[in-house]
């Protein structure tokens, strides 16, 4: 049996060091420059593969990274089990219970921007496959399905790291996009499945291209039911039973890498199999916010750097870079993604503006693309020239989108935060000690100075509460709900100095409340105060000084002022 001698085990280590460190120092730097961290994952691999290290010294490429031989194969196993965790990641990230929440606006806006997509991009890959790198040796049709699904399907991630950024994650619009995106997930990857049954069994498999494509369906189908049941019951007995978060987090790769075994084995890739059971396990209120951040950050900085950076490693990228080929698919993504994105939400009934911002939201096609077109090279539907095109249109909407929803959102004039707050509606100090407690609290307080219904605004709240955590990190919850008949906005902020449990991201508990009420024909005005709020509470320090106002007066000064005011030194050092 062949093993890996001790100099193979020295170039494997010394090949991953490298790799994982070039693919972190680029990727933090695009970090800096608000681009996705893929973006210089990528880039490593780039430089370290055939493209620049191949070129300038041949010799030491040859050694620590080739392309054949057992160093080859031991890489190659690790990006898979890389990538195999990164999906397991991905759908954790889904939550099935916020699309049937969100409503018709965002299955709408999920409907129209895979279906506008796919159809438009399958037909041009069917009508004109040569002008978008089809080769002769793979079978047309399932060309066409391939770059259909290449350019239809959404980077859920990146898309939900963009609306963080941006401060409107939680917001009403980040809620629509990412259920949108959730629904391409699910029907993207699922269609994708079905096109790996089409190509053919593997070796040694006996089943049939049917079985195969029956067996994924029922695979999927069972465990977004009862195994979404069976993993809800049982996460209860591991949370108690054994270590956080080690128990979780166990449990959690276990279900994944099972998952990921038995879609492999049926004649579907692995990572079908663990992105479902990822959305099976992140489905599940029981799994703690924080505990998906440690699996994500566990994955997202360990083995998905070690992924996209082994992607540069198999592709010269100078040599396969066609110019009409790039621009071409890169072209079509966007226009079709946009297109299919702003006609959902339109459909929906939101505003012009809301409406492109949500299309700019669901172009970005970024790692889920790349990865595709990874799966597509290595089974021969498509060449290393269609390959590098993928990539760079992957890469381009990736970094469009956050821009463009920046200035679509900030072209009108708004009233900022301060010219909506009131002492009367200033609450010092909470009485609650949940969210529901503080929800009812400051919802009766708002209606008792608007003249509202305050059994019927405390729903609208709740219910939107429910759908999805308004925690948004650093002390900072912005629960909202749009209200019917309401004749402007309206701001509460409450302080609750001893902490409310609002399932953030971060998992601190939350010190400074702010609930917001829209009218319902206004629908941006959410949007505004949302992002006000992001950007004024971006640094942890303005928290502390809010808990340490004694009035309304002292709240506006240090929201004028900021972190670095003396009046915040000055409190921070009594």
């Amino acid at each position: 049996m062949e093993t890996l001698t001790s100099h193979n085990i020295t170039v494997m280590l010394l090949s991953l060091g490298i790799l994982l460190c070039v693919a972190h120092l680029l990727g933090e730097i695009a970090q800096r420059i608000q681009q996705p961290a893929v973006l210089g994952e990528l880039l490593a691999g780039v430089l370290l593969g055939p493209t620049v290290l191949g070129r300038l010294a041949p010799e030491i490429s040859g050694i620590l990274f080739p392309l054949q031989g057992v160093n080859a194969i031991a890489l190659d196993a690790i990006a898979t089990l890389a990538i195999v965790l990164f999906l397991l990641v991905a759908g954790m990230e889904v939550d099935l219970s916020t699309v049937w929440k969100q409503g018709r606006i965002g299955v709408r806006v999920g409907i129209t921007s895979i279906v506008i997509p796919f159809s438009l991009s399958f037909v041009a890959a069917w009508v004109a496959p040569e002008s978008l790198g089809w080769h002769m040796e793979s079978d047309p049709l399932i060309f066409a399905f391939f770059l259909a699904i290449a350019v239809s399907i959404s980077a859920l991630p990146i898309i939900a790291k963009t609306l963080m950024d941006i401060g409107l994650y939680r917001s009403d619009l980040g809620m629509v996009v990412v259920s949108a995106a959730i629904f391409n997930d699910l029907v993207g990857w699922i269609v994708f499945a079905v096109v790996l049954g089409l190509i053919g069994t593997p070796p040694g498999n006996g089943n049939t291209i049917l079985l195969t494509i029956v067996l994924t369906l029922a695979f999927a189908a069972a465990m977004l039911t009862a195994g979404r049941w069976l993993i809800h019951k049982v996460l209860p007995f591991v949370q108690v039973y054994t270590r956080w978060p080690g128990g979780e987090l166990g449990f959690a790769l276990v279900l994944g890498l099972l998952g990921a075994a038995f879609t492999e084995w049926i004649g579907i890739h692995a990572i079908f199999g663990s992105f479902i059971a990822g959305v099976a396990i992140g489905d599940s209120s029981h799994l703690r916010e924080r505990t998906r951040v440690i699996i994500d950050k566990f994955v997202s900085f360990i083995f998905a750097p070690v992924f996209f950076a082994s992607i540069g490693l198999k592709v010269n990228f100078l040599t396969h870079f066609d110019v009409s080929l790039v621009l071409t698919v890169l072209f079509i993504a966007c226009a079709c993604k946009l297109t299919g994105g702003a006609m959902g939400a339109r459909w929906g009934g939101m505003s012009f503006r809301e409406a492109w911002a949500v299309g700019f939201a669901m172009v970005s096609v970024g790692a889920m693309g790349i990865i595709v077109g990874m799966i597509a090279l290595e089974a021969g539907i498509i060449h290393q020239r269609l390959f590098v095109a993928l990539i760079v249109m992957a890469m381009v909407t990736s970094m469009l989108s956050g821009p463009s929803i920046r200035m679509i959102l900030h072209t009108e004039k708004k009233r900022g935060l301060r010219e909506r707050l009131t002492s009367k509606l200033f609450l010092r100090e909470l009485k609650g000690a949940s969210r529901r407690e503080v929800i009812h609290e400051m919802t009766a307080a708002a209606c008792e100075v608007e003249g509202l219904d305050a059994g019927s605004v405390e729903r609208a709240v709740w219910s939107r509460e429910e759908a999805l955590s308004t925690g948004i990190g650093n002390g900072v919850a912005i629960p909202h709900a749009r209200i019917a008949g309401l004749r402007r906005s309206v701001v509460v902020v409450g302080i609750s100095t001893g902490g409310i449990d609002f399932d953030s991201p971060d998992d601190k508990p939350v010190n400074v409340i702010f609930l917001i009420l829209t009218p319902q024909e206004m629908s941006s005005a959410q949007l505004d105060i949302a992002s006000d709020i992001a950007r004024l509470f971006r640094d942890q320090r303005v928290v502390e000084n809010v808990v340490r106002t004694e009035n309304f007066t002292d709240f506006l000064a240090l929201l004028r002022t900021g972190p670095d005011s003396r009046w915040g030194r000055g409190k921070a050092a009594v």
